[in-house]
């Protein structure tokens, strides 16, 4: 029997019902909170508020979620999911020789990280305006990978980001620019934004340019919000594209019929775009196991398994070396409250940081006074055509510095240049500078020490 609305409001949707009944004991004994899904006494009030809300069509961003569909991390961390298997592009940069190959490779590794998520449907914690969240990873080759991002824009939400591996000579640069929209009996979050990723090592035989890759996003999709079971869905195209190479992946992640079909299961079809030539056909399910059939032999084989993966996941310094606008700082309070599963106090925590977000945008309003981030800023108009750059909006601003060390291969002195940013490593202290919109400390200076 399908849960119905009320029983859902209630939190006696079947099985569910049966952990959440009074038992908070064996509520808090369950170890892994973000796999918890069903709806208990205390989120009754928070459900009704959000339903009263809801109109087909309607921006989500607008409207205050319950908190028990809440992941324990901010977007700006979430982020961080899609690049927990550098060694796979860390291999694609040392094929050199085999743009194919080296093609394929980016395949795998973006399409090897959409089974890092809560197994229940959980929602990541919007960011609010500045915020920022940065962590490293020590790589198994003694290299270190680093990663910066920042809340660019809030309505509507944009998240832009920047990763390297220095002496690896890669680099990645994106923006994820959800639009969330109810539709019914379902949400979706429409997923605008890009992400652009260049080895810098690899130029073009015909421009010099460096090798570059842009890749799409599914869209997402939370199903059975009112009444069934809530579901998690991957939907649509994705779309991986090398113009110095002519190499295009277009992948179609699948949803479940309302009758026929099957949850999670992928179709995709890499190319050559220069001869229209069908090269490889990709098929499998993006949260188990992915396979490869080469078009021209007919070969089959597996390309991915993510049961048999082990991401590498991100380290970030402890909360007393954050500043207060710093993700797991500032929603400490909320993650922890979530933890307990008290979504009492988690709404209330979380009301509070957007209260005051608000009376922020209010007073700026007021003063006349617009909004610059720290850590990012606008691409210019002629660099907004540039191969990649389309869809970015925003760079980090010390972009240019990045790329002449990069092209200097000057490691050490990148690292530096990227740590003095924001701090990344454990000890890292926050420079004077750091407050200061990030047009301004490039305005009229060429200083390296910004």
């Amino acid at each position: 029997m399908i849960p119905s609305l009320k029983s859902k409001l209630l939190g006696r949707s079947g099985s569910a019902n049966k952990k959440t009944s009074g038992n908070k004991k064996q509520a808090s004994e369950v170890k892994n909170v973000e796999d918890i899904d069903e709806v208990d006494e205390q989120g009754q009030s928070i459900l009704l508020g959000i339903i009263s809300q809801l109109r087909p069509g309607c921006d989500l961003s607008r409207i205050t979620l319950p908190t028990f569909i809440l992941e324990r991390k901010s977007m700006l961390e979430r982020i961080t999911n899609q690049l927990q298997q550098p060694d796979i592009v860390i291999d694609a940069e040392k094929s050199r020789d085999n743009p194919l190959k080296r093609f394929l490779l980016v395949v795998k590794w973006y399409m090897s990280c959409w089974h890092i998520a809560p197994k229940a449907v959980k929602k990541p914690l919007n960011p609010i305006l500045g915020e920022y969240f940065t962590c490293y990873w020590d790589l198994p080759n003694n290299e270190k990978a680093y990663y910066i991002s920042e809340q660019t824009s809030h309505h509507p939400p944009k998240s832009s980001y920047f990763y390297a591996i220095p002496s690896s000579n890669i680099r990645v640069d994106g923006i994820v620019a959800p639009r969330s929209r109810f539709l019914g009996n379902s949400t979706a979050a429409m997923m605008d934004g890009t992400t652009k990723l260049t080895f810098l090592d690899i130029k073009d035989p015909d421009t010099g340019n460096p090798e570059v890759y842009t890749l799409t996003q599914p869209n997402m999709y939370a199903r059975g919000i009112l009444f069934g079971s809530l579901k998690f869905e991957l939907g649509d195209h994705m779309i991986i594209k090398c113009e110095n190479t002519h190499y295009m992946a277009d992948i179609e992640f699948k949803t479940k019929g309302f009758i026929y079909g099957t949850y999670n299961t992928i179709n995709g079809v890499i190319s050559n775009t220069s001869t229209g030539e069908n090269l490889f056909e990709l098929t499998g399910k993006w949260n188990e196991q992915m396979f490869i059939k080469d078009l021209r032999t007919g070969e089959k084989k597996l390309f991915w398994d993510c049961e048999s993966a082990n991401p590498l996941k991100p380290k970030v310094r402890s909360l007393d070396e954050q500043g207060a606008y710093e993700s797991r700082r500032l929603w400490k309070k909320v993650t922890d409250a979530l933890g307990r599963r008290d979504h009492k106090v988690a709404t209330d925590e979380k009301f509070k940081i957007e209260e005051e977000q608000r009376t922020e945008a209010t007073k700026r309003e007021e003063d006349g006074v617009e909004f610059y981030p720290k850590l990012f800023r606008p691409l210019s108009i002629e660099e907004s055509v540039e191969n990649g750059n389309d869809k970015l909006e925003f760079i980090i601003y010390k972009d240019r510095i990045v790329n002449r060390d990069f092209e200097e291969r000057k490691y050490e002195q990148l690292e530096n240049h990227i740590c003095e940013m924001a701090p990344i490593l454990p000890g890292q202290k926050f420079r004077k500078t750091f407050e200061i919109p990030a047009y301004q400390k490039l305005k009229g200076t060429t200083d390296t020490s910004n």
